[in-house]
């Protein structure tokens, strides 16, 4: 049964947040600059037909998940406690701080760099197209640095409550330690993030400062998003075609020249001309490490609701038969039935698509889920890759049982429901393989079909 939208709590959320800018003072967020959704104008929307667009809050502050009560198990909540026994020290760079140790201890390649300057933090005033917020991440962190901030920002996505947030102040007089800070969830759980504590990314027009302007409307922003709605208040390098994108735009002027000369600030490889490029780790805000953060933050989002939706369920009926609406939206979502097409080749200018390629696990055949296409679509075998995350393999287990076997039907053709017919025969199999080589806890009834299809 679909759930109702929670409507008057998602336009609470957007006044609170609108009041914030009118008079000029910073929402009351973290990290908001660069994982924010609005619902503003049509965004309010928010594709109310299917369950990715879950608005309602879940209760994850009461006993059954504890949020507030329970220690994280994350990345940064690791590494804290590999610097509190003294097996890392966290070096202090002269420029960035403890920046470049950090992400070196968290696995998060500087490759991943994206640069947004809107101006949407509670560290507003500090960002600007002049010097704009750098964020990196990887597969279960994202860190975010402002130029003269004394702190760095964290979310470490932890398998059972989701986004948990994080300051480390830029001290090197003191020994470094993450601070968690619950307060973020008032903006970073609610239905802009599908009512768990999770990620939220939007693109919308900016005056000449980063100022948001609230009336050009804005765009919830994932791998179904069209392309020419993306990245508004984002800088964007590397190499798209005639393919149009809101990145690079500053103020109002270049959007009307936009849509005079196309792309006249598309197919960017040095943004030189908008700051200094020797304030960052590295001079690029790749294309291609934008989009899959845009697939990754959602689907973390998507993970985390799902393990509260069963915890919950299991707790009060002893089964996840209610489930079906989340489990198959989410399916939808893992093999990005509904991705908004390429129509033209895509390049990054870094090397973050090398990076990023080579963490992939190989199936006999040397094939992998981290394999990019960048010509149609995003991946060349649409499977996310975070199927391999503990915040997957930590789901419920009669709740994995069912995404195995309704996963299991759809990639052999078991099922043929239009939903997944977008998917070729081949693109099926090709992903039914790679699992069965590549993860682990497969049902055994995979494996089995496996072997009678090789006959």
């Amino acid at each position: 049964m679909k759930r109702p939208m929670d409507i008057p709590a998602i336009v609470s959320g957007v006044m609170k947040e609108k009041r914030a800018f009118e008079f000029g003072r910073p929402a009351p967020t973290f990290l908001h600059a660069w994982l924010l959704l609005a619902l503003c104008g049509s965004g309010l929307v928010l594709q109310a037909d299917d369950y990715q667009g879950a608005t309602h809050m879940m209760p994850f502050e009461e006993d059954t998940i504890r949020y507030n009560k329970t220690e994280a198990r994350g990345p940064v909540q690791r590494l804290q406690e590999r610097i509190d026994s003294g097996q890392v020290n966290l070096e202090f760079h002269p420029q960035f701080g403890y920046l470049l140790a950090v992400l070196r201890e968290l696995g998060v390649s500087t490759q991943s760099q994206m640069l947004v300057f809107s101006k949407t933090s509670f560290q507003r005033e500090r960002i600007s197209p002049h010097a704009p917020r750098a964020v990196f991440y990887s597969d279960d962190a994202y860190v975010g640095y402002v130029l003269g901030s004394p702190l760095l920002e964290f979310t470490s996505v932890d398998p059972k409550l989701g986004g948990v947030f994080y300051t480390l102040e830029q001290n090197p007089k003191v020994k470094p330690k993450f601070v968690r800070t619950d307060a973020c969830v008032e903006c970073h759980a609610s239905g802009k993030t599908m009512g768990v504590p999770g990620h939220l990314v939007r693109s919308f027009e900016t005056d000449e400062s980063g100022v948001v302007d609230l009336t050009s409307g804005t765009s919830l922003v994932n791998h179904r998003t069209p392309f020419q709605d993306r990245w508004g208040g984002w800088y964007v390098t590397g190499s798209h075609g005639p393919q149009l994108h809101r990145g690079n735009l500053i103020g109002k002027e270049a959007f009307e020249r936009q849509r005079k000369e196309p792309n006249y600030l598309g197919n960017v490889t040095d943004l030189s001309r908008f700051f200094e490029l020797k304030s960052y780790p590295t001079p690029h805000s790749d294309i291609v490490a934008l989009m899959v953060m845009e697939h990754q933050s959602h689907m973390h989002n998507f993970l985390t609701r799902l393990q509260y939706e069963a915890t919950i369920a299991l707790q009060m009926y002893g089964h996840v038969n209610y489930l079906k609406t989340a489990s198959e939206g989410f399916l939808r979502y893992l093999l990005f039935t509904e991705e908004a097409p390429l129509t033209a080749q895509v390049r990054g200018s870094s090397e973050f698509a090398q990076t990023f390629s080579a963490q992939g696990i190989k199936d006999r055949q040397g094939r992998s889920l981290r394999e990019f296409d960048l010509q149609t679509r995003l991946f060349k075998y649409p499977c996310s890759y975070l199927i391999y995350s503990p915040a997957f393999d930590e789901l419920p287990e009669k709740l994995k049982e069912r995404l195995y076997r309704r996963l299991w039907e759809v990639l052999t053709e078991r099922d043929s429901s239009p939903e997944f017919a977008v998917l070729s025969s081949e693109k099926k199999r090709a992903i039914f393989e790679i699992l069965v080589d590549t993860k682990k806890g497969l049902p055994q009834y995979w494996k089995t079909e496996s072997k009678r299809a090789s006959r």
